[in-house]
């Protein structure tokens, strides 16, 4: 049963951050327009400090595979649990663009994420992949760092938000920001087209992203424990 409440609440984490976030990203967002891009920001910054401090004290609040599998690779998760996991969170967002599609004017997007270039027809899909790379890297050693003490629990939620939000103001303006496969899955499905064809960058950069994290996340860890010493 314990078990079940965790995939269920990496389910509503999920769904809550894809029909929110990406619902404000479908209705506002214009890359010309600052305070459309610090809004949808904020969005995807404030959904995950909410679900942090109502979901994270049952799951850990990773609503993203990319974290999770930087969970995976320092310990902190069982192969299993990161099995059922990723299953939870690819269904929670499913499920939140699902709910998204059927409420949103038919004139609106779903929030799904584009190529750098897709909009002039000159779609650079390694520099999509690099971008997306860099700035999953960046969030999940952040969400590392700020989970590794249990002192810093009154203050993770926010970290990790916060550090959300600021690679969305860079990363709108390039790919629309994914850092997260399963965010973009949902909405890609039913955006359909390119933003479908092209999934396969916000699968793979983010998950490089996530290892390239996990890995450095080791290395540091190590090098403190050898100067304690």
């Amino acid at each position: 049963m314990k078990d079940l409440k965790k995939y269920i609440a990496e389910f509503i984490g999920t769904f809550v951050l894809v029909f929110v976030a990406c619902g404000v990203a479908g209705l506002i967002c214009d890359t010309a327009n600052v305070a459309s891009v610090l809004m949808t920001a904020l969005a995807f910054g404030g959904v995950i400090v909410a679900m942090a401090y109502s979901i994270g004290n049952i799951s850990g609040c990773h609503i993203n595979p990319a974290v999770s599998i930087a969970v995976l690779i320092n310990g902190g998760m069982s192969v299993k649990d990161f099995i059922f996991y990723v299953i939870a969170q690819f269904a929670g967002a499913t499920a939140g663009a699902a709910a998204l599609k059927a409420m949103l004017p038919a004139e609106a997007g779903t929030g799904a994420n584009d190529l750098i270039g897709m909009a002039q027809g000159q779609p650079n899909l390694v520099g999509s992949l690099i971008i997306e790379v860099i700035l999953t890297c960046i969030f999940v050693l952040a969400v590392l760092g700020a989970t590794s003490k249990k002192e810093n629990g009154n203050v993770a939620g926010l970290v990790i938000g916060g550090s959300l939000t600021l690679v969305h103001l860079l990363g709108i303006y390039f790919t629309g920001t994914s850092v997260n496969p399963a965010r973009s899955f949902g909405p890609a499905l039913f955006a359909g087209g390119t933003a479908l064809a092209n999934y396969w960058v916000f699968l793979v950069g983010p998950m490089v992203g996530g290892v390239l994290a996990a890995l450095l996340w080791k290395l540091l860890n190590c090098k403190c424990k050898k100067e304690e010493k």
